[in-house]
């Protein structure tokens, strides 16, 4: 592992050097997992990605880097206590969603890509077993690894202005669930009822790095019957 600093109050942990997801994915997330049970002073926040972990920090409280760097090292060094559980992984999240054509829009451009009709995407996409690999961009998106690669279709080239909160969508290799209404470049394909993001709860991210997901394909008459 690699330990670089990131401005003045933030540093990356390298974990590996490139992308699995499972194999790093468990690394990032085990590293994840003794960084917090280490309870490092000063350490505000952690975020994992693919394949390093974001560490947040109050300089004032964590000494010179190189003070806080060994004590971060140290933290990787140790080994997980026998029944501890490790971060993430273990829950699997099912997800409802509406592929009808008004929740669709980018459907038959998929379809003319990948050349696969319709029907035959949807079944694939709800079909498949997904990782969440992180989670960002706006509060609470999952980025999902897993989505069969004949699915795989570019970002559109001009991104829309405004897309619906809970829209689910394809970019390249991955899956995603847009957790608020905000501008976007993937390709929707359908959506689904979930709350993603909550300030009022505890957490407030349905997701985190490691869950594992299916979709369930819905109809319409159950989706506005889903409880608000």
């Amino acid at each position: 592992m690699r330990i670089e600093p990131l401005g003045d109050s933030a540093l990356i942990v390298r974990v590996a050097e490139t992308f699995d997801a499972e194999q790093s994915l468990d690394a990032v997330l085990r590293a994840t997992r003794q960084l917090e049970l280490a309870e490092i002073r000063g350490v505000l926040d952690l975020a994992p990605a693919y394949t390093t972990i974001g560490v947040f920090y109050d300089p004032a409280q964590t000494g010179t880097f190189d003070e806080f760097r060994a004590n971060i090292e140290r933290a990787l060094q140790r080994d997980l206590e026998p029944g501890r559980p490790r971060a993430g992984g273990k829950t699997t999240i099912e997800v409802p969603v509406c592929y009808d054509d008004e929740f669709a829009p980018d459907l038959d451009e998929i379809a003319q890509h990948t050349a696969l009709s319709p029907e035959e995407i949807v079944d694939r996409h709800a079909g498949a077993n997904y990782r969440v690999s992180c989670v960002g961009f706006t509060p609470g998106f999952p980025y999902l690894s897993g989505l069969p690669p004949e699915l795989a279709t570019p970002r559109r080239a001009s991104p829309r202005k405004e897309i619906p909160a809970g829209a689910v969508a394809i970019g390249g290799t991955q899956t995603g669930i847009y957790p608020r209404k905000s501008p976007g470049g993937w390709n929707i394909i359908g959506r689904t009822p979930l709350r993603l993001f909550d300030v009022e709860r505890d957490p407030p991210a349905l997701f985190h790095a490691g869950d594992r997901v299916r979709f369930r394909k819905i109809s319409r008459q159950e989706f506005d019957a889903f409880p608000a």
